[in-house]
C-alpha cells in the first residue's frame, strides 16, 4: 500500500492531523492557500506546495477546508490526474456535496468519504479523533487506513454518502444547545449564590452532566481563557445547517431552532472570530469577565 497522503488545508486541525500522519509513518504533501500555514507545516517536516494542482493524482487525499463550497473547488482539481485512490474528506460539510463527490469519485475509480471529525487540535494531533462516516461500503474499506491513523479506529460508519455531514451537523448542534443551557443555568446558580464551579461539577456527576459541564465550561468559561481553537463562527454556522438540513425533510426541531437564533445574535453581536465558548457573553453574562464584550 502507498504511504503518500495529501492534506489540503493546513489550519488548526489540518496542520495538526499532518504531524498525526507523518508520525504513523505516512510521507506527508499539503497545501493551504495561506502562506504561513504553509510555512509552518513544512517546518513540521510536510512537503508543502503553493498550488493544490500539484497534489492532484496522490494516492490518499485529507481535506480539512472551511465549508462545503470550499470542497466543491478542490474536489474535481485532485480528481483531474490519475493515481488518487481515496479522498477522506473531514471537512463539516453538507450532505449533498459529499454524495455528488462520492459519485464523482467512483466514476474516475476513486473513493470519496465524508468523515468530519471531533476532538480538536489535541485529538488531531494524537491521532485520537472521533469520526462521523458517510460511505459505500467499497469506498469505507479503501479509506481505512487513513480513518485508522486519524482516529485509531474512533469512527462510526453510519450510512451512505453525506450520512457522516448528517450525523456530525446533528452532534455540533447538539452541543450548541447545551453550551446555551448549560450557560443558562450556571447563571441561576450563581445568582443564589453557589459558586459555578462547583455547581457544573455537582451537575457533571448527575443526570443532567454532559461535556459541556464537565470540560468546556470549568476550561473555556470560567477559567476567563475562551481558547478552544473553534470559533463562534464556525459553530453558528454548524447550527444553521442542522436546522437547514432538517427543514430539507420536512423535520422542524423547535428547541435546536432556538439554539440556533440564540447563536445567530452571537455571531451578530461578538463576530465570527469569537471562540465558540464566548456564547456565554450571550447567554450567561454573569460567568465572564468582560460581560458581553469579545475579548
Amino acid at each position: 500500500m502507498s504511504k503518500h497522503i495529501a492534506v489540503v488545508g493546513l489550519g488548526s486541525m489540518g496542520g495538526a492531523m499532518s504531524s498525526a500522519l507523518r508520525q504513523a509513518g505516512w510521507q506527508v504533501s499539503g497545501y493551504d492557500p495561506s502562506e504561513s500555514a504553509r510555512a509552518a507545516a513544512a517546518d513540521a517536516g510536510v512537503h508543502a506546495v503553493d498550488d493544490v494542482g500539484l497534489l492532484a493524482g496522490t494516492p490518499y487525499v485529507v481535506l480539512s477546508l472551511p465549508s462545503a463550497r470550499v470542497v466543491e473547488e478542490i474536489v474535481p482539481v485532485l480528481l483531474a490526474g490519475e493515481g488518487t485512490i481515496a479522498i477522506v474528506d473531514t471537512t463539516t460539510s453538507e450532505p449533498a456535496t459529499s454524495a455528488e463527490f462520492a459519485a464523482l469519485a467512483a466514476e474516475r475509480g476513486a473513493a470519496f468519504v465524508d468523515a468530519p471529525v471531533s476532538g480538536g487540535r489535541d485529538g488531531a494531533a494524537t491521532g485520537s479523533l472521533t469520526a462521523f462516516v458517510g460511505a459505500t461500503p467499497e469506498a469505507l474499506e479503501t479509506c481505512r487506513p487513513v480513518l485508522e491513523a486519524l482516529t485509531g479506529g474512533q469512527y462510526q460508519h453510519l450510512g451512505g454518502p453525506g450520512s457522516g455531514n448528517v450525523v456530525k451537523l446533528l452532534n455540533n448542534v447538539l452541543a450548541a444547545a447545551n453550551l446555551v443551557s448549560v450557560g443558562e443555568a450556571l447563571a441561576v446558580a450563581k445568582a443564589y449564590g453557589v459558586d459555578p464551579a462547583v455547581a457544573a461539577a455537582g451537575i457533571s456527576g448527575a443526570s443532567g452532566g454532559s461535556k459541556v459541564s464537565a470540560a468546556m465550561y470549568p476550561n473555556w468559561v470560567l477559567s476567563g481563557t475562551h481558547d478552544s481553537g473553534f470559533s463562534l463562527g464556525l459553530m453558528a454556522r454548524d447550527a444553521a445547517l442542522a436546522v437547514q438540513i432538517a427543514d430539507e425533510r420536512g423535520e422542524q426541531p423547535a428547541l435546536l431552532a432556538a439554539a440556533n437564533q440564540r447563536w445567530q445574535d452571537a455571531l451578530a453581536s461578538l463576530g465570527p472570530r469569537a471562540d465558540f465558548t464566548e456564547i456565554a457573553r450571550i447567554v450567561a453574562a454573569s460567568l465572564t469577565n468582560e460581560g458581553t464584550s469579545a475579548s
